[in-house]
């Protein structure tokens, strides 16, 4: 099937398997980072090609049986204008478009999920306990919050501006937060705020955070490793002084990958959906208008310039 846009001819090959897409929206996620300094997890980007990363689409020719002409998904997708996906596993048809569809780069899709994932499946939380999110107001730090105080847990966030902090509290409910940046002494901090210590930590930062958080965990706490946003820019890496704070209090530290959770992406949906039309939990983006806003936009990411999810929308 060929298809003419503005002079440029699509064609999905016969026989194909793949999907042929317009691109809605594109998320800038802090990963991305690290498909361009060849970690050892991933494959690196090629010079020349198209960023990958997660987006929402819309279909407009199909090979899949999944999928057909006028459907709505997100998943994986090219920072382009149109996308030719051949591999259209790690794509979601979009069953619910009563809520914005820009969604579905942040709390209906992956960063939703990895908070969901991170939280409930690794963490094990309890009502009561203390928990303690880093980069807060992030796409995944502020949905992670508001799943602990819907659980009755006692929440401590952290963030880089006055801005930040305060939407912590006004908008997402945390108990407590502070600007990082300010803190001479994060481990100080960490005791101010957790004099009994730390329950459940939902790492996304790294370096010396991580190292502040280890000296203050409770016994058989529970760290989730999402990210360390802190480390990928650096050529050395920061090191860790306090793992054995791991052995003494019989802390539970795991690095998760969201990808190895999407099994459970049905049940996450039906959680999270009810409270999102009850205005139960509270989610903020911040759009870029065009594709050419895009470099701009994940470089915010990394300057801390970014309040909420970051999105570009393409059309």
């Amino acid at each position: 099937m060929e298809i003419n846009i503005t002079k440029i001819r699509l064609k999905l090959p016969e026989d194909s398997n793949g999907v042929l897409v317009k691109n809605l929206y594109l998320a800038c996620d802090p990963y991305i980072r690290g498909f361009m300094s060849n970690p050892a997890y991933l494959e690196p980007y090629q010079l020349g090609s198209p960023i990958v990363g997660y987006g929402v689409a819309e279909v407009l020719a199909s090979g899949h049986p999944k999928f057909k002409k006028g459907d709505m998904l997100w998943g994986k997708i090219g920072w382009e204008e149109y996308s030719l996906v051949t591999s259209p596993n790690d794509l979601f048809k979009i069953e619910h478009t009563d809520v914005p569809l820009s969604y579905y780069t942040g709390i209906l899709g992956m960063p939703g999920m990895t908070a969901y994932a991170g939280f409930y499946r690794i963490c094990l939380p309890k009502k009561g306990d203390r928990v303690f999110v880093s980069s807060a107001s992030g796409a995944v730090g502020q949905l992670v919050g508001q799943f602990a105080k819907l659980m009755g847990c006692y929440v401590v966030g952290s963030a880089g501006s006055k801005e930040k902090v305060d939407l912590l509290k006004t908008k997402f409910g945390f108990d407590e937060t502070f600007n990082y940046k300010e803190e001479k002494d994060l481990d100080a901090a960490l005791r101010r705020y957790f004099p009994e210590g730390i329950d459940i930590y939902f790492e996304n930062v790294g370096g010396k955070m991580l190292d502040a958080v280890l000296s203050n965990m409770r016994m058989h706490g529970r760290i989730a490793v999402c990210g360390m946003i802190s480390q990928y820019n650096l050529e050395r890496l920061d090191g860790v002084q306090n793992l054995f704070a791991l052995i003494m209090k019989r802390v539970r530290m795991e690095g998760f990958v969201v990808s190895d959770h999407y099994e459970h992406y049905p049940e996450y949906v039906n959680m999270v959906l009810p409270l999102i039309r009850e205005g139960k939990i509270a989610y903020i983006e911040d759009i870029a208008e065009g594709l050419e806003s895009a470099a701009a936009a994940l470089i915010g990411v990394f300057s801390g310039r970014t309040v909420g999810k970051q999105v570009v929308k393409v059309a």
